[in-house]
């Protein structure tokens, strides 16, 4: 079946895979997401990740991190911005997560960037999903 919202696949089987306390997850290979969670990685919300090919698309392969009580370090995501109804926000309009503790995601006309680079760079553009 195909997926129509690589993204919104993808923050799925992330938010599944912290709560099924797994070590690693597995996603489809795009650039879009590839940034997503190279930002994630920045931001200590995942371990790392690792691009595999697969003489396909390609996979991902993002390592989740825990504290060391076993809370995840990714207590949610959400999905703002989807193919039905696309929300754009300019750089005045932005918004901090959970009192600054969480980041939003803008896909930008420079890329994909936090919420903070953003309104510090005075860009604005596609708000994709938002992590805390």
């Amino acid at each position: 079946m195909p997926v129509t919202d690589t993204i919104a696949d993808m923050l799925t089987v992330i938010r599944n895979g912290v709560m099924a306390h797994k070590e690693s997850v597995e996603v489809k290979r795009s650039k879009v997401s590839e940034n997503i969670l190279k930002i994630l990685k920045k931001e200590d919300f995942i371990a790392n990740y690792k691009a595999i090919d697969d003489k396909r698309q390609g996979i991902l392969k993002a390592y989740l991190r825990y504290e060391k009580d076993k809370t995840p370090a990714i207590a949610g995501l959400k999905r703002i911005s989807k193919p039905g109804r696309r929300v754009y926000v300019n750089n005045k309009e932005i918004k901090e997560v959970y009192g600054g503790l969480g980041v939003a995601l803008i896909s930008t006309s420079k890329g994909v960037m936090t919420d903070r680079e953003a309104k510090e760079k005075k860009l604005g553009g596609e708000l994709i999903c938002e992590v805390w």
